[in-house]
C-alpha cells in the first residue's frame, strides 16, 4: 500500500502501466484472460451508452481499454501525463481510430460534461491525489464514470505481507493503495455521482494466476466462488459505474438510456 498525498503533484502513474515492461505482466494466456474480463466488464458497464458516444479514456496508453471501446463503436480520446505514454497506442492513432492527447491528469484541459462518459482503468490505485482525480473524472462527464479500484475487503488485505512473493513472482510489480467500497461511493457522491453499479473480477488473487500460468486453470479456479456469490463480496479488483445524479443540459441531444445504470 502507499501513502496518500494531496497538492499540486502531477499525475504520472500512466508512464508506468503504458510501458512495455507493464505490458508483459498481461502477455500469455492468463494475461489475455485478465484483459478478456476486463474489457467484457466495462463493456458491460457501458451498454446503455450511444454506439457513437464520446468516451475519455485517462491515463489509457495501457491500450488495455481503448481499442476494445472503439471496437465498440464509440469515439474515443485517450489522455496521457506525457508523450510516452501514448506510444503502445500508435498503430490506433496511426489509422485515425483514436486520439491521444498529452495533459495534467489533475487538472484535465476539458469542459464540465464535455464527454458522455469517462474511463479510468490501472491509476487510481497509483494516484498522488486520488480524491482529486475522481473529482476531475467526474467533472468532465456528462453521465457516466468507470474506475476500477483494488478492495480492502478481499484478500489484498494482506497484500502488504505477501508484497515479496508477489514481486519475486511477477518481477516488476510496485505498491498499491487499496480501497475500501465505502470510500468510493463517497468521493463520487461529493461531486453527485452515485456508484451504481460494481462488478468485482477475481475471487483469487491476479498473481496466483501468473503463477499458474493456465488460463483453464485460473478460470476454473474462479467458478464456484462466482457460483457461490463469494467474488461478488470479496473479490478484487473491482470495476465500478458511477452515474450523475443532476440532469443533464436541456440541449443535451443523447437519450435517456445513457442514464440507466446496467
Amino acid at each position: 500500500m502507499i501513502p496518500g498525498s494531496h497538492g499540486s503533484h502531477l499525475e504520472s502513474a500512466d508512464l508506468e502501466t503504458a510501458s512495455d515492461d507493464y505490458a508483459s505482466r498481461f502477455g500469455g494466456e492468463v494475461g489475455a484472460w485478465f484483459l478478456e474480463v476486463q474489457s467484457r466488464t466495462i463493456l458491460g458497464l457501458l451498454r446503455g451508452c450511444p454506439a457513437n458516444a464520446t468516451i475519455l479514456d485517462v491515463g489509457g496508453g495501457h491500450a488495455q481499454v481503448a481499442p476494445a471501446l472503439v471496437q465498440a463503436g464509440y469515439q474515443v480520446v485517450v489522455v496521457g501525463s506525457g508523450p510516452s505514454s501514448g506510444v503502445r497506442l500508435q498503430s490506433w492513432l496511426d489509422s485515425g481510430r483514436c486520439r491521444f492527447e498529452v495533459a495534467n491528469l489533475n487538472a484535465l484541459p476539458y469542459d464540465d460534461r464535455a464527454f458522455d462518459a469517462v474511463v479510468c482503468v490501472r491509476l487510481l490505485p497509483h494516484s498522488v491525489d486520488w480524491p482529486r482525480l475522481i473529482g476531475e473524472l467526474c467533472r468532465v462527464s456528462r453521465y457516466v464514470v468507470v474506475v476500477d479500484y483494488p478492495s480492502i475487503r478481499s484478500v489484498n488485505i494482506v497484500s502488504h505481507r505477501l508484497f515479496s512473493l508477489k514481486k519475486r513472482i511477477e518481477g516488476n510489480t510496485r505498491p498499491f493503495r487499496l480501497f475500501h467500497p465505502r470510500q468510493i461511493r463517497d468521493a463520487f457522491e461529493r461531486h453527485g455521482f452515485t456508484v451504481g453499479a460494481e462488478r468485482p473480477q477475481f475471487l483469487f488473487p491476479m498473481v496466483l494466476h501468473r503463477w499458474s500460468n493456465s488460463a483453464g486453470l485460473a478460470r476454473l479456479m474462479e467458478v464456484p466462488g462466482r457460483l457461490l456469490g463469494i467474488t461478488r463480496w470479496i473479490g478484487s479488483p473491482v470495476i465500478i459505474r458511477a452515474d450523475r445524479t443532476d440532469p443533464p443540459p436541456p440541449a443535451s441531444h443523447h437519450t435517456s438510456s445513457l442514464l440507466s445504470s446496467s
